[in-house]
């Protein structure tokens, strides 16, 4: 800047020519003339791209991860740069060695999208929890699955608790609270939501509503506030907002492969505590303001009263559930979970099925059906609660069955065990004899059958040791010169 100070000093204070200039400071004539165009620092132009030896293999990698979402993966399941940085150092642990920063700007590069603007927010400790839904897909015995993610997340901390359910329904959301509070270990000030259909049943003028009356009983149980954002702008509980999708493209990236939503469910509360022990100082602070929670949890279920048909079924949100053959005719208490159903009687649980979302569907318990069976033994055969049985039933039922005309009766007997044993010690039973000679009193015989007690091993030490032969006669000496 100094010689260039002085060039534009010489031309435009002093009338130098341009081949004077190059002449007395010894500078190219074209150096010169760019130095007149103008005065601002000189800056590096870039003639080729730099080189890029941390990522030269790995953009290739990245690029085709990229490519395979875009064909493949579900729009709200795409990878973020630092899930990127963590696969690759996962998969590659001994040859990967790039920093995060660096993966950034190549994902960045590679998509070429302008970055979203926020408008940040925050609260004090224990103030504040925001909850939200949202979807992922997730794979449950290969098959790809819809499942609807709870989430609720602390806005001081940023601390996030998820949960999968089948649906959005009232009863899901309300256990997904429940199970957010224990797992917090308190209750925040005040919840804040958009309006789903489940928790708002009317919007007023400005903050006002008019909530779903589930929702009141949860909160005056908790002893919490709601708090509403406006219609149709979600980004006031930005927080929550982008957590559901932190959870989906760090929780569900690849997408998760799993025997049921059990299976899931303990997958995502593993990947809540991890992330919640990398903000374990705020997370101190925001515990500590919680309110603690009740003595007893709220019971997060709808209750529906249901007519026992003469088939001993109950309907329930368009699928029928069976019950025990004593309640036919009866109206009994039916109390409806996120995913599982209980029938009540006078209080008392009568039976248990786990909750199907979908349509006209039948769910039968073999033990509901047993003491039909025993005084109309020949129904057993075309049955449709004997006929959802494991296989190995169907060859005993045939066998039996074509064995003489009366064979349903022998079948049946084998039924009715299943009012006394559990039905796995019947299936091993079976297996152990054979399902091609079995019988009920074999299985009987079986069951009732003690256990063997194990064979002890004497140790070679105690085989060579003798005890001494006990005298009577001793104690006799005992007793001398006592006077009875």
């Amino acid at each position: 800047m100094v010689d260039k100070e002085y060039i534009r000093k010489r031309h435009f204070m002093d009338g130098w020519s341009i081949r004077e200039i190059s002449r007395n400071c010894k500078i190219s004539r074209q150096t010169v003339r760019k130095m007149l165009q103008e005065a601002e620092i000189p800056k590096y132009q870039l003639t080729k791209p730099k080189p890029r030896p941390a990522m030269e293999r790995w953009i290739p990698v990245i690029e085709a991860w990229l490519q395979e979402e875009e064909r493949s993966a579900p729009k709200k399941q795409r990878y973020v740069s630092s899930r990127i940085y963590e696969r690759l150092r996962e998969e590659y642990p001994e040859e990967f060695d790039a920093a995060e920063s660096t993966v950034r700007y190549w994902v960045r590069k590679l998509r070429n999208k302008p970055q979203e603007a926020f408008v940040p927010l925050t609260a004090d400790a224990g103030e504040l929890a925001e909850a939200d839904f949202g979807r992922a897909v997730i794979k449950i015995a290969g098959k790809p699955t819809d499942v609807h993610l709870f989430v609720m997340r602390l806005r001081h901390s940023g601390v996030i608790f998820a949960h999968a359910f089948s649906s959005e329904k009232i009863e899901a959301f309300l256990e997904g609270h429940r199970l957010a509070f224990e797992w917090f270990g308190g209750i925040p000030r005040s919840v804040r939501y958009d309006n789903p259909k489940t928790a708002v049943t009317k919007i007023l003028t400005g903050p006002m509503r008019d909530e779903h009356e589930l929702l009141s009983s949860l909160r005056a149980h908790y002893l919490f506030d709601s708090d509403f954002c406006r219609p149709g702008e979600p980004h006031e509980k930005g927080s929550v907002e982008n957590g559901v999708g932190y959870v989906r493209r760090h929780a569900c990236v690849p997408v998760p492969e799993v025997s049921d939503l059990e299976a899931f469910n303990t997958h995502l509360l593993a990947w809540c505590e991890k992330t919640r022990n990398k903000r374990w100082t705020l997370w101190e602070q925001e515990r500590s303001a919680l309110r603690a929670l009740p003595i007893h949890a709220h019971r997060c279920a709808t209750t529906h009263p249901v007519l026992v048909n003469k088939l001993c079924l109950v309907s329930f949100d368009y699928n029928r559930y069976s019950v025990p053959s004593a309640y036919v005719g009866k109206t009994l208490l039916l109390r409806a979970y996120a995913e599982r159903i209980e029938i009540l009687h006078r209080e008392q649980v009568v039976a248990k099925h786990v909750r199907c979302h979908e349509r006209k569907r039948t769910f039968l318990e073999l033990e509901h059906y047993l003491p039909i069976l025993a005084y109309k033994p020949h129904a057993a055969t075309h049955a449709a609660v004997v006929r959802q049985l494991p296989e190995i039933y169907h060859r005993i039922r045939i066998r039996m069955v074509n064995s003489r005309p009366d064979g349903y009766k022998d079948f049946v007997a084998i039924l009715l065990l299943h009012q006394i044993f559990p039905a796995k010690d019947i299936l091993e039973a079976i297996e152990a004899i054979g399902p091609d000679v079995v019988t009920a009193e074999q299985i009987r015989a079986h069951l009732f059958r003690p256990p063997t007690s194990p064979t002890c091993q004497v140790p070679d030490e105690l085989k060579t040791y003798r005890l001494m032969k006990q005298n009577p006669a001793r104690y006799d000496m005992l007793v001398k010169g006592v006077v009875h």
